[in-house]
């Protein structure tokens, strides 16, 4: 069977650094191939590459068997290649129809005004190939975030795509949403449109990805069956090791100083009544459902949204937490979910993101900012961490993510908190970097360092937690000794909705 898409020796650069090293891969009709690599391999940028997005240094792109030139994202579309990319580019305010057919809707009689009905109509058309029932009508900001995926991939199948690159497709998604997407991906599967699915989710790739190419440092490594290859072996080629297992041996914190307490936290719906204590040298994990009020507690304590009741004591003294800004000046961190948006100054060097909150620390005589000791306080840091990057001026959206994950770390050891919440640490991270990740969370708690890390997957909580508490519905429903947890008894409390709990107590 001839491929629709070869790529041969691809080669691209930015600012000096080699992204792609004659890198190949190749899109067989109807299959889902899986990219697989460490953030950093240059999986994205050669879908880029193949989407119009980036241009390429040297090396050839064919589209079945013809060699082309894909000098724009309009130029990939009228070759049949559709990117959904791992940030949505919708807009809100317009209808499902509207965001797919922008710029080139349908126009009736003499071209002057919209044709709304058949806009709506070949939008319906495109969702019954999809087998999907979603009004054409409905403004994508009232639609969930699967739902606006979905639309996404509507918008790419009606420029008649053959090829569909899904990047991180499923980073927002629950498990029923993840379903519902697969469903689609196996309906288009069987329609011939080949689809390449960038994830670093193993469980998820078994489940759908035909074959596999692996990527490691820009350059390739081999492209192998999904079903006939051990995870193991995926692993070790995609980090050139074989990972060695970071097991967490629960030392015993019961005894140790409590150096946070929230008591009664109440905020809205999204957290009621939650109370926890956190000790020195403890890994504190908080698990539930999408929608259980985990990060929601977090920001609370944090002083990142308001609370309605509740209060906060650090080191047995009640503090105000009302910003940021006072829970920092108390020695409490917090990393958020969201590092791009709310954790980095993504357009900023790598020093100068480490020393942001400490600025103070490197002023000269009250005005003078000490550059020398930025610099030198993040080589420290870049050290410390084994964060990877061509120097501490490099710009830190150019770095990988779990590179970016340890900058946001670094910043808050510098600060020197005693507290840090770690909310989804590991999120769209490569398995060579969680392992990493975990292993620097161990440290930082061996070290005396309070931490809190909030997942959704179970079992990185169970992996690191000294005790976890499990939320439902903005409720603490249970506690668990890490010794003692396991993922049965983490979703009965994940699921233990009040009414359910008033009955049991009743019972």
């Amino acid at each position: 069977m001839q491929p629709i898409v070869t790529i041969r020796d691809l080669c691209k650069s930015f600012a000096g650094v080699r992204a792609l090293d004659k890198a190949q891969f190749d899109l067989l009709p109807g299959e889902v191939h899986a990219l697989m690599g460490e953030n950093g391999a240059g999986k994205s940028t050669l879908m880029k590459v193949l989407a119009g997005v980036y241009g390429k240094d040297s090396g050839e792109v064919l589209i079945d068997g013809q060699t082309v030139d894909i000098a724009s994202p309009r130029a990939a579309q009228a070759l049949g290649i559709g990117i959904i990319h791992q940030e949505l580019n919708l807009m809100n305010h317009l209808s499902a129809a509207q965001n797919i057919f922008i710029g080139r809707e349908p126009r009736g009689r003499f071209g002057l005004f919209i044709d709304e009905d058949a806009m709506r109509a070949e939008a319906e058309r495109i969702f019954a190939r999809m087998n999907l029932r979603l009004d054409p009508h409905t403004p994508v900001g009232e639609l969930t975030v699967a739902k606006q995926q979905m639309v996404e991939i509507a918008k790419a199948l009606s420029f008649d795509s053959r090829v569909l690159i899904m990047d991180e497709p499923t980073a927002a998604l629950n498990n029923e949403e993840v379903a519902d997407l697969f469903r689609i991906i196996g309906q288009l599967k069987s329609q011939g449109v080949a689809i390449v699915y960038i994830s670093h989710k193993m469980d998820e790739l078994k489940r759908i990805a035909d074959r596999v190419t692996v990527m490691r440092d820009g350059q390739y490594i081999a492209t192998v069956s999904m079903a006939d290859t051990p995870m193991d072996t995926l692993i070790a080629m995609m980090v050139g090791r074989q990972l060695t297992e970071v097991e967490n041996d629960f030392p015993g914190t019961s005894g140790n100083e409590v150096v946070l307490e929230a008591h009664g936290i109440t905020r809205g719906g999204m957290v009621r009544d939650a109370s926890f204590v956190l000790r020195k040298g403890e890994i504190l994990g908080i698990a539930g459902l999408m929608g259980a009020g985990r990060t929601e507690l977090a920001r609370a304590v944090f002083g990142a949204d308001p609370i309605d009741a509740g209060e906060v004591f650090v080191r047995g003294r009640k503090v105000s937490i009302k910003s940021p800004e006072d829970a920092v000046r108390h020695g409490i961190g917090y990393l958020s979910e969201d590092r791009k948006h709310f954790g980095l100054a993504t357009g900023m060097d790598v020093e100068t993101n480490i020393a942001l909150p400490s600025m103070k620390k490197f002023l000269s005589m009250g005005v003078f900012i000490d550059q020398a000791a930025i610099e030198a306080a993040g080589e420290r840091y870049v050290k410390q961490l084994s964060i990877k990057t061509p120097s501490v001026r490099q710009q830190v959206r150019l770095l990988s993510g779990g590179n970016q994950q340890k900058i946001v770390i670094a910043k808050w050891l510098l600060r020197d908190c005693s507290v840090l919440f770690f909310d989804e640490p590991t999120r769209g991270i490569d398995v060579g970097a969680k392992a990493e990740i975990y292993r620097l969370l161990n440290e930082l708690a061996a070290e005396g360092k309070a931490i809190v890390i909030i997942s959704s997957e179970l079992p990185e909580i169970l992996r690191v937690s000294h005790r976890v508490l499990v939320m439902c519905e903005g409720r603490i429903t249970g506690e668990l000794a890490g010794r003692e947890a396991s993922q049965e008894k983490i979703m009965q409390l994940a699921t233990r909705r009040e009414t359910t709990a008033a009955a049991a107590a009743t019972a």
